[in-house]
């Protein structure tokens, strides 16, 4: 046990004084930080620069009431020119936009003859908003030569929100589950990119110390075992360091950046969101739902989980990366062996997302949540959705299992390959590494 602790602290402590970990500590959460604000001022300015449509109304269909100018969009209507001739006129000017609205017999020939230039490639959801004025204005015209009344049938609209309950009783909303859901996929994806980024520190430690024959002094004193585990651990305990100390940094970074720069990151949200959306956010702000939401979650439950699955998951991967370290000789070896690793892991966050998205309690969910390679990740997706309890434990007891046969496997194979050296190891001669004593 000693020793172990002596390896662990010694990994630690080789990371966490590495000059390239101190400066990517220090500079991710800056960079972070500033390409979110950088993309914020960018979107911002692409939104507000000023945009001129003109626009030609052969059938006489659209008001000053229907395209009002706006801070970034001014409308100019072309009279007494020609259709051949109201391009050319445009292109002069350099309008942004050029809307032509020809005659026709009927609103239904009309609505699909309506035709709409620019130079470029034009803004899609701008297309989108003026595709909305001219079908609204076009169905209140017919709504008026059938003889209805526009007003009284736009009153008699309803909009129907569901009260969402189990049979328990638990209350439930749309939005509660799209945070449970946005809850579950941050858990998964962090878990992902942890065992990615750490595990490959794993992977080259292991084939640093083997191509610095260092590991032949090492392996004289401890048992690969021993050795193993205490790289997995090391660089565990440096990896949640550095997490930590980048997640304090972007709070801060990010608070500084709204009060002394006015950032207003609601603005672009709002932006990029209907109204009737912004409505429901208002709504449920004033009445204190989204707190409810927060206290309804399985904070606890959802915390205890995250650690419990964060850790198997990662030493589960991470004997794996060891491993393949302890196989090869150089970094540009393990290609052949890498796919079988990072497949279950995008597996599991895409099939995963979907799958809980869809159905959380599904069939697809419910199977992939018990597979050890993918469990980590999807369970944590389906904690937020209170899965049964006998489930979670399946999961965690096969992950467990999975754990200790992955690190027996993959200790046969690491002492065997790091006294290993100038041949490319393929499939069949670590099959036989298996079954040395």
């Amino acid at each position: 046990m000693n020793k172990l602790k002596l390896i662990i602290k010694r990994e630690f402590n080789a990371k966490v004084r590495n000059k390239s970990f101190i400066i990517m500590t220090i500079l991710t959460p800056f960079i972070v930080v500033g390409m979110s604000v950088l993309i914020f001022y960018l979107s911002k300015a692409n939104d507000n620069s000023a945009k001129t449509i003109a626009y030609i109304d052969d059938a006489n269909l659209l008001s000053k009431e229907v395209l009002k100018d706006s801070k970034t969009i001014k409308y100019i209507k072309l009279t007494n020119v020609s259709s051949a001739d109201v391009k050319k006129q445009a292109m002069d000017k350099d309008y942004y936009a050029l809307l032509v609205i020809p005659k026709a017999d009927s609103l239904e020939i009309l609505a699909k003859n309506i035709q709409f230039f620019t130079k470029k490639t034009p803004n899609m959801m701008l297309v989108e908003s003026l595709e909305k004025k001219i079908e609204t204005t076009i169905r209140n015209k017919k709504l008026e030569i059938l003889g209805l009344d526009s007003a009284k049938i736009e009153k008699a609209k309803i909009k129907t929100n569901f009260n969402l309950s189990t049979y328990s009783g638990e209350q439930s909303s749309k939005f509660i589950n799209g945070a449970k859901i946005a809850f579950g996929s941050l858990g998964g994806y962090i878990l992902m990119m942890f065992i990615i980024i750490y595990g490959n520190s794993v992977m080259r430690s292991v084939i640093e110390e083997k191509t610095n024959r260092i590991i032949e002094v090492i392996i004289s004193s401890v048992k690969p075992f021993q050795l193993m585990m205490g790289k997995i651990i090391g660089n565990a305990l440096a990896g949640l360091t550095q997490f930590a100390i980048w997640g304090i940094m972007v709070m801060i970074l990010f608070a500084v950046a709204s009060s002394f720069m006015g950032l207003n990151m609601g603005e672009m949200q709002q932006a990029k969101v209907n109204p009737e959306q912004m409505q429901m956010l208002q709504d449920l702000t004033t009445s204190g739902k989204i707190a409810k939401v927060i206290q309804e979650l399985p904070i606890t439950l959802m915390t205890i989980l995250f650690v419990i699955y964060f850790l198997g998951g990662y030493l589960l991967y991470s004997s794996l990366y060891a491993a393949i370290g302890a196989a090869v000789d150089s970094e540009t070896d393990t290609q052949q062996f890498m796919m079988p690793i990072i497949m279950p892991l995008m597996l599991g966050v895409y099939v995963g997302a979907f799958s809980v998205i869809s159905d959380p309690h599904g069939p697809v969910a419910t199977i992939f949540s018990m597979i050890p390679l993918t469990s980590p990740i999807v369970m944590l997706m389906r904690v937020p959705f209170h899965p049964p309890a006998w489930q979670i434990a399946v999961s965690l007891i096969l992950l467990v299992g999975s754990f200790i046969f992955t690190v027996w496997f993959a200790a046969k194979i690491y002492r065997v390959g790091i006294l290993m050296y100038g041949k490319k190891p393929t499939y069949k001669e670590i099959f036989k590494w298996l079954k040395y004593k």
